[in-house]
């Protein structure tokens, strides 16, 4: 079974090719998480939030990931971050052309 960890809150920016240079080297060192599969990153400049979509292999991993990532943002001062882990059903998942691993 795989993970998905939701994390979102509220941000001021950069967004868009900004945001992009700006956590160039966070969007890298994710990729060396233990247990993780792959990253959607979100954004709204309108509602000024930011946040991502994670698929871990373990809940322990999503979990673990979960609290050192909050506690980096909170080190930004960042507040009202909000913090989601769901199964994922693969079956529908894939159905729908969902890809987990």
């Amino acid at each position: 079974m795989a993970y998905l960890l939701q994390v979102d809150f509220p941000f001021e920016g950069p967004f868009g090719e900004e945001m992009a240079k700006g956590f160039w080297d966070v969007a890298k060192s994710i990729n060396e998480e233990e247990g993780f599969h792959w990253k959607i990153w979100t954004e709204s400049q309108d509602t000024k939030e930011a946040g991502g979509i994670y698929v871990f292999e373990e809940k322990q991993d999503a979990e673990k990931y979960a609290d050192m990532h909050k506690a980096r943002l909170q080190s930004f001062g960042i507040k009202d971050i909000r913090v989601r882990i769901f199964d994922i059903n693969e079956k529908l998942t894939t159905m729908n052309h969902g890809y987990v691993k």
